[in-house]
């Protein structure tokens, strides 16, 4: 399937995985100063999920899987972050609602981009 992706659909996920960072910032900006290990474990796995679909756009074959792939799990990583956040309410369910839609069409469209689970 990967290899028939259309490149504006990889690019398409990069834009979103950007404008989730810049969606999210304000909420992260919060968690560190309650917990500064937790912010900074969203700040980190947001970037790498950024980072590799950008990897990944400029990959092929195996190597795209793999970076998409990579960039699924720190995706999840992101989500599990965020409701550990709510559950010692650092953040509100309604602070990170809309980041959260955000980071399900991420995980749907590299998921179609071949992502392996």
């Amino acid at each position: 399937m990967h290899a028939t992706t259309p490149p504006s659909s990889r690019s398409q996920v990069l834009d979103l995985a950007i404008s989730a960072i810049e969606m999210l910032r304000p909420v992260v900006v919060r968690i560190r100063q309650c917990d500064r290990d937790l912010g900074e474990q969203i700040r980190r796995a947001l970037s790498s999920v950024a980072l590799n679909i950008g990897e990944a756009i400029g990959s092929d074959g195996g190597n795209r899987v793999a970076r998409f792939s990579t960039a699924a799990g720190s995706n999840a990583e992101v989500r599990a972050a965020l409701r550990v956040a709510v559950a010692w309410q650092y953040v509100s369910a309604r602070d990170v609602e809309a980041g959260e839609q955000v980071l399900d069409r991420i995980a749907a469209m590299l998921y179609r981009l071949g992502a392996r689970r």
